[in-house]
């Protein structure tokens, strides 16, 4: 198992380089997390906190009009205009390519950290795990080396594996995720199991989201690489729902 905070191919900052002065922006919808990480990373001869943000609004504002190497943000930030996650983060890359992201989060999903990592995102922190880890993952990030924190680094081993974050769904959000994929729509899919539509669409939604997926196309992909469905699966209308 990769050690944690290691990934393969990482490098660091050498201790003969240049003394570093990294400009620094935050984001969280929470407070306490923003104030909890500017306190950190005071400490620090290194890096200078220049700015924090709210959500994903007041952030492209901040990023469009000052100058930062590294942006520390969290992945579930509601209410701004960019949307948060997979999609804003997209966005960053493609409008400020060289800026270093370090993903700050509360979510433990295989599925997530899977679709940062293929992003290219460079640092994932836990936010159960140490804000001590911050600033090397700052300096990792900026380095061009990744850095994951002890508890991402366990999500990422189930990767490794091949688990794509099957475990992370209930039994019934893994039954709506395989008939989905399967080919039945949401009405089909409510029709087959006696559940609400509503309910339905709850438990897509819910597994979308610990999976870190948020199009219909990237679930039917994670379907095929999870093997839940392949060219020689019955169709599913042939088999006796499962009691709900």
């Amino acid at each position: 198992m990769t050690a944690p905070g290691r990934w393969p191919g990482e490098h660091y900052p050498c201790s003969n380089m240049k003394p570093l002065n990294l400009r620094v922006v935050v984001a969280d919808d929470h407070p306490a997390v923003r104030a909890g990480v500017q306190h950190t990373l005071t400490v620090s001869s290194t890096v200078s906190v220049i700015g924090a943000a709210r959500d994903s609004t007041e952030l492209m504002e901040m990023l469009s009009r000052q100058a930062c190497e590294v942006l520390i943000s969290d992945y579930s930030m509601p209410g701004g205009h960019f949307g948060d996650g997979i999609t804003l983060f997209g966005l960053i890359r493609q409008r400020h390519p060289h800026l270093k992201i370090v993903v700050l989060t509360m979510l433990e999903s295989p599925g997530i950290v899977h679709s940062l990592l293929n992003l290219g995102v460079p640092a994932i922190l836990s936010k159960s795990d140490s804000l001590n880890h911050l600033l090397p993952a700052i300096h990792g990030a900026y380095a061009n080396g990744r850095y994951l924190s002890p508890r991402i680094s366990e999500l990422a081993s189930t990767l490794d594996r091949g688990d794509y974050g099957i475990h992370m769904l209930t039994r019934r959000e893994l039954e709506v995720v395989r008939l989905f994929v399967s080919g039945l729509t949401i009405n089909e899919i409510a029709d087959r199991l006696h559940r609400s539509k509503k309910t339905i669409s709850t438990q897509k939604g819910t597994a979308m989201l610990k999976l870190g997926l948020e199009r219909d196309i990237e679930l039917l992909r994670y379907g095929i690489e999870a093997g839940l469905i392949s060219a020689n699966n019955p169709s599913p209308a042939g088999n006796p729902p499962e009691p709900g």
